[in-house]
């Protein structure tokens, strides 16, 4: 079996009027191939939209809406501290949005979070996103997180 390491984690950001929540997802899970490491990244992808409560108007279609995903990325090799991967992946999604969307006044937001609060959290309506191309020895080590 590859050695590997699993990291569950948490990646928000603000999205401009219109964008698609499938095409982030490809953007955010594509992010993975760049980090100069073999790397797999799959989760789910859902909009944070506020709630709207009764009397209360929905957003307007100019506001940006806020995106998330929950998920797990693999590394090949265990030698790549969790703090440092999680950077470089912070800094690939944040290069990737600001190419796609701009500069939406914040760089988006990746957390290393609990396994548990990937499977608790995503909701049920969430799309499935990962990282095309990836070694195989990395999707099938990631597959029981999935």
């Amino acid at each position: 079996m590859l050695d590997s390491l699993i990291v569950p984690l948490f990646v928000t950001t603000d999205l401009p009027p219109r964008a698609e929540l499938a095409e982030f997802g490809e953007l955010v899970a594509g992010a993975a191939r760049t980090l100069g490491y073999d790397a797999f990244l799959s989760g789910k992808v859902f909009w944070l939209d506020r709630p709207v409560l009764p009397g209360q108007r929905p957003a307007a279609e100019t506001e940006s809406r806020f995106a998330g995903m929950l998920g797990h990325l693999a590394v090949s090799g265990d030698a790549h501290p969790v703090r440092e991967v999680v950077a470089d992946l912070r800094t690939a999604i944040g290069a990737a949005v600001s190419v796609r969307y701009g500069d939406a006044g914040a760089p988006p937001a990746v957390f290393a979070i609990r396994d548990r609060d990937v499977r608790e959290r995503t909701p049920d309506t969430a799309l499935h996103v990962g990282t095309r191309d990836a070694p195989a020895e990395l999707v099938t080590v990631a597959r029981p997180y999935l």
